[in-house]
């Protein structure tokens, strides 16, 4: 694709700037020169890939499934295999009497994830309320508050009965993958050689952890270290055939208790590892 394109051609690519994208963005601009990367917050991507303002976006699952428009055009993901330790359920009670619920603000996918365990565990449909962004969790009066990003790895002390770490609870539960975010495209975009730019954008990362690690640990306040040990061994980036398994399961769930609509075919392009 000509390096000439003007800016309406080029395709617009929606990325997030958390810790554990940085793997799935390391030298995209040099891989793909032909497209325009665009930080913004998760539940954005997702209005803007919705809207048209971005071609490709990372979006998180649960937003994926909100439209028969999308194809996952990549194997690189973020997903998880085991413990994630950066989504945390805080419970003041046994997860089974919880009856009020705080949901971080962050993520959508992660509130229904936890709404699914809770449901099909201990038939539980707590009442919800939202936790701010920047809101004190030890001010919070709920049964429990579910946690994602920075503060689910530092979780606050506090006199908590029990800590689910979701993405450990979701993967002994389903015996499947969790998978949290993917790209994906809108229907009738031509992507060119950007499906082979995401692959090799990823494989790099993947090679690259511990810079990485050093780049980012002051940022998100962990040492290089315990940085590079989460994206590592937390984290995995291939929608490989278990982990397809597991976002058609995550689907059928959410489509139970009403957080996504019914019959849809879930598009996979590019996906090849197993």
């Amino acid at each position: 694709m000509s390096q000439m394109l003007n800016r309406r051609e080029r395709l617009r690519v929606g990325a997030v700037s958390y810790l554990n994208t940085k793997p799935l963005v390391f030298g995209i601009e040099e891989l793909a020169p032909y497209a325009d990367v665009i930080l913004d917050v998760p539940s954005r991507l997702a209005q803007r890939l919705e809207t048209g303002e971005l071609d490709v976006a990372l979006i998180p699952s649960i937003e994926f499934f909100q439209s028969p428009e999308y194809t996952i055009v990549s194997d690189a993901c973020i997903a998880c295999r085991g413990p994630v330790l950066s989504v945390k359920l805080l419970s003041r009670c046994p997860p089974g009497q919880i009856r009020t619920l705080a949901l971080d603000e962050g993520s959508r996918t992660s509130v229904a994830m936890l709404r699914i365990l809770l449901e099909r565990r201990f038939g539980l449909r707590p009442q919800l309320s939202a936790l701010a962004l920047g809101a004190d969790v030890q001010e919070t009066t709920t049964d429990a508050v579910l946690l994602i990003g920075d503060r689910a790895i530092h979780p606050p002390a506090g006199p908590y009965v029990d800590v689910w770490d979701l993405g450990d609870e979701w993967c002994r539960w389903a015996e499947l993958p969790f998978v949290f975010a993917m790209w994906t495209a809108r229907r009738g975009v031509e992507l060119g050689e950007l499906e082979t730019a995401l692959q090799e954008a990823r494989n790099l990362g993947l090679a690259h952890l511990e810079q990485i690690a050093r780049q980012e640990s002051e940022t998100v306040g962990l040492t290089v270290q315990a940085c590079h040990a989460y994206l590592r061994d937390n984290l995995y980036f291939f929608l490989g055939e278990r982990e397809q398994r597991g976002l058609h399961l995550f689907y059928e769930q959410a489509t139970r208790i009403g957080l996504a609509p019914a019959k849809m075919e879930l598009k996979f392009s590019g996906c090849t590892h197993s």
